[in-house]
């Protein structure tokens, strides 16, 4: 790496990782926000009678019309944030990083502005305002990725520590209703979070290149406004990237496996669409993320129902949940240290079997896989269990599982599919699993409707489903075993 550019590349990931702390999942802390909201009587109107006149001493009453409104917003933002990831994906792969960060803070802007200038009155801003900021924020996450590649050998762990970083971003929703609670309004919080839009906009024509960031990086390569390189310097480090990805790609298949990584490289993106291997991937992911989805919208009821209405209890959970979600951006970068130190260990014995290495690196998700399963499993349980203290240990399981599903998806994604098919498979994967997060709504009203407020028995159906989660390594594994048998 150049020296001269070192300051310029640390400058770029210390400022990125901000950015997805503070700017990039806003939306997933949820639970803190509709605290704030029901405090400033967002759809009280809706109500039988009024919430305050409803309530203990301790605080508000439980209204389902409220709760329905604040639920169904929830459901829009989490669907748009899956389902348009295809389209995202596509735009900044085909117009590069400076347009797909223009979209995003125009959708940022316009989400933060929309929520400031929302009164009680005019609620139905907020149905346009979150589904805008959680796409604004995908973006962010998508232009991020790619600084990883500023740094070669340390390239996976920054991935997932970004990752990680989206998970933690949704704290910023407990610092807005923190200081809601001393005094802040909430559209004052909202316009300063859109003043950020210029902070958004000097990195991205000063720390963030024009197109990509390639990989591998070539030694010259250079990126932002004040950098002024000669027509013939682009032709340049095109060619030291092919050098290096030839390189590269001759370290990676040795000629005694070039035929077998050729024939499994050579699948086309409908027959891996069209595959077990997909199709067990989304039924993984999909179960599990409608799982988180469904408890962040359904929190801060259940919470008022565990706490019999005691607002300042409500509170404090709140805030509990939110400060756990910090440690995300901490948890993420394990799941990849514990997927590439298996991946070495697999690919020696692959070695020795005669496996090709693809192979390895496919069973090498295996571990990852199942304890992604058990970690949701155990969240799912005791988020079912009506123990209002249990729930400590809920949101303990629930952002540790969370930070290790998306990394898991990820890199899943990357070893068992081909590596020029991964934007468009990731995209797919996201958009269908975003589909069926869509059912968190109607099951939500099963439960304010023919259950009268009661969960227990969608929570069981949710944890059955959960079990279905762990067919995916199993059927993973048993690719490895047929392999042994046969040798």
């Amino acid at each position: 790496m150049a020296q001269s550019q070192l300051p310029r590349r640390v400058a770029t990931l210390v400022t990125g990782l901000l950015e997805c702390v503070a700017f990039s999942g806003l939306v997933f802390g949820w639970t803190s926000l509709v605290f704030v909201l029901k405090s400033d009587h967002y759809f009280e109107d809706l109500c039988d009678q009024p919430v305050n006149l409803t309530s203990n001493a301790t605080g508000l009453a439980e209204c389902n019309a409220q709760d329905s409104k604040f639920s169904l917003i929830f459901t829009l933002a989490s669907f748009s944030n899956n389902f348009v990831t295809f389209g995202t994906g596509y735009i900044f792969d085909r117009l590069g990083t400076t347009v797909a960060r223009l979209i995003a803070i125009s959708l940022y802007c316009g989400a933060t502005l929309l929520v400031a200038i929302s009164s009680p009155g005019t609620g139905l801003l907020l149905f346009a305002a979150f589904p805008m900021l959680a796409v604004g924020g995908i973006l962010f996450l998508f232009t991020n990725l790619q600084v990883g590649n500023l740094f070669g050998k340390h390239r996976s762990t920054i991935i997932t520590m970004y990752n990680g970083a989206f998970d933690s971003s949704s704290a910023i929703f407990l610092i807005i209703k923190l200081l809601y609670e001393r005094g802040l309004k909430l559209q004052v919080s909202f316009f300063i979070l859109c003043a950020f839009s210029i902070w958004h906009l000097i990195r991205t024509f000063f720390l963030m290149p024009k197109g990509h960031i390639p990989f591998p990086l070539p030694s010259n390569y250079t990126y932002g406004l004040s950098c002024s390189r000669r027509p013939e310097e682009f032709q340049e480090t095109k060619d030291e990237v092919s050098k290096e990805e030839v390189e590269l790609k001759q370290e990676a298949n040795p000629p005694s496996q070039k035929a077998k990584t050729d024939q499994s490289d050579s699948r086309s993106f409908r027959s891996c669409v069209l595959s077990w291997q997909f199709f067990w991937h989304l039924i993984w992911l999909s179960v599990m993320q409608l799982w988180h989805y469904f408890f962040i919208r359904t929190l801060n009821p259940m919470l008022n129902q565990l706490a019999q209405g005691d607002q300042n209890l409500v509170s404090s959970y709140t805030n509990a949940f939110a400060i756990t979600q910090l440690f995300g951006v901490f948890c993420a970068p394990w799941n990849g240290l514990f997927l590439d130190r298996l991946k070495k260990k697999y690919q020696q014995e692959a070695r020795k079997k005669g496996f090709p290495e693809s192979m390895a690196d496919l069973h090498s998700t295996f571990p990852s896989l199942t304890v992604t399963s058990l970690l949701c499993l155990g969240f799912s349980i005791c988020a079912s269990i009506p123990i209002l203290h249990l729930q400590y240990l809920t949101f303990i399981l629930q952002v540790i599982s969370r930070s290790f599903l998306y990394g898991g998806n990820a890199a899943f994604i990357t070893l068992a599919f081909p590596a020029e098919h991964f934007g468009k498979i990731f995209g797919t994967v996201m958009m269908l699993s975003g589909v069926i997060s869509f059912l968190q709504f109607p099951i939500f009203i099963l439960i304010k409707g023919p259950f009268q407020g009661n969960p227990i028995y969608v929570n069981v159906m949710l944890i059955l489903v959960t079990l279905l989660s762990l067919s995916h390594p199993f059927l993973v594994s048993r690719v490895w075993r047929r392999q042994e048998k046969q040798v």
